[in-house]
């Protein structure tokens, strides 16, 4: 082994398990901090599926520090006027979109994952030097961890780096609930999410003359049915269904990780130390749209962490900064998709009323 792992020599070698936003970002963030490293994916091809991420103002600055900031702005377009809405088209509430980016200074931006994937990639491909191997299935990871200083999960909700040094006490949970997304290529006159008896349907922005969609339902399964649930719902609902191609519609279980993992590192020997990020640590429900951006904040505070002190000590001061941080988020989402999914609409739409505009 070449550094931090116990020597605080400088920079080590590092495997990151995982080629989407967070094994991405993480591997960007340990090149920038010296790191000599190799990102491997089980699939043969990256996933490029049209789904728009929200990029709040706190992961827009993580990945200014990553160096893919400018990048992100040049194909994202702002999220500014959203509404909570009946299925007959009342407005209950205004999404808190003002307050954040009068905080925040800069909008709440909204990007389609292609477009995030590839600013990654040639954030990544711009040191020439970090090899990303496509088709490449961990079975081994203490094998794999024999020949690093640092191994990082970032292998998604089934993570087989998570399972092989933390078991299988936490793992994937179903809702029992459907999610269905796609993109429509025409604008929508409206944005925001409407929330019915135990479903609902959201409307956002992706980029000029597209409008990105999702929908959560009971059952589903097929795009017959999908439509069926939302057909007598306000404009322009069921004109977004019946403009999208069901082949291009992306179906699937929402699930989150459970119960929330004790730490989101494991120090060696004799193996290599782990680090977890993005759903491999901490899968969460989509309702607030912070997967991504938790995801780059795990990158972004792992490169910090290496930056300032060597291994161990440095996992530890990441497992500070974003366990518990990532984990309140995933309950949040998850307390909210329970809170827009009851069948109680009376109450839950008076409470909504209630909140500031």
């Amino acid at each position: 082994m070449t550094g931090r792992a116990g020597t605080g020599a400088g920079p080590g070698t590092a495997t990151v398990v995982g080629a989407g936003v967070g094994g991405l970002a993480t591997a960007i963030g340990l090149r920038r901090a010296g790191w000599r490293v190799t990102v491997l994916e089980r699939r043969t091809e990256l996933e490029r599926y049209g789904a728009a991420f929200g990029i709040h103002p706190t992961a827009q600055s993580a990945l200014d520090r990553l160096g893919v900031g400018e990048a992100l702005r040049a194909h994202a377009v702002p999220y500014r006027d959203a509404r909570i809405r009946t299925p007959d088209g009342r407005v209950l509430a205004r999404l808190p979109l003002e307050r954040i980016e009068k905080k925040a200074g800069r909008p709440e931006l909204l990007i389609s994952r292609p477009y995030l994937i590839d600013a990654l990639l040639a954030g990544l491909d711009a040191f020439g030097d970090v090899p990303l191997k496509l088709g490449e299935t961990v079975t081994d990871v203490n094998a794999l961890a024999a020949g690093q200083d640092l191994v990082v999960g970032a292998d998604g909700i089934r993570s087989a780096v998570r399972t092989a040094r933390f078991g299988d006490r936490s793992g994937p949970r179903s809702l029992s609930t459907v999610a269905w997304i796609g993109i429509a290529d025409f604008e929508s006159p409206v944005h925001g999410e409407t929330w019915g008896s135990g479903r609902f349907f959201g409307l956002t922005p992706v980029e000029p003359g597209r409008t990105n969609w999702y929908a959560t339902v009971p059952g589903a399964a097929t795009a017959d049915e999908l439509r069926g649930f939302f057909a007598d719902w306000h404009d322009p609902i069921p004109r977004i269904l019946d403009a999208t191609d069901p082949e291009r519609w992306i179906r699937y279980e929402m699930r989150h990780l459970y119960p929330a993992l004790p730490s989101f590192v494991s120090a060696g020997p004799p193996a290599a130390p782990v680090a977890l990020v993005g759903d491999a640590a901490h899968a969460m429900t989509p309702n607030l749209g912070q997967g991504a951006c938790t995801a780059i904040l795990d990158a972004d505070a792992l490169a910090r962490a290496v930056t300032r002190e060597p291994l161990p000590a440095a996992l530890r001061a990441y497992d500070r900064e974003r366990r518990r941080s990532a984990q309140r988020t995933a309950f949040a989402s998850r307390t909210l998709h329970r809170f827009m999914s009851t069948e109680r609409t009376r109450l839950r739409d008076g409470a909504v009323r209630l909140l500031p505009g």
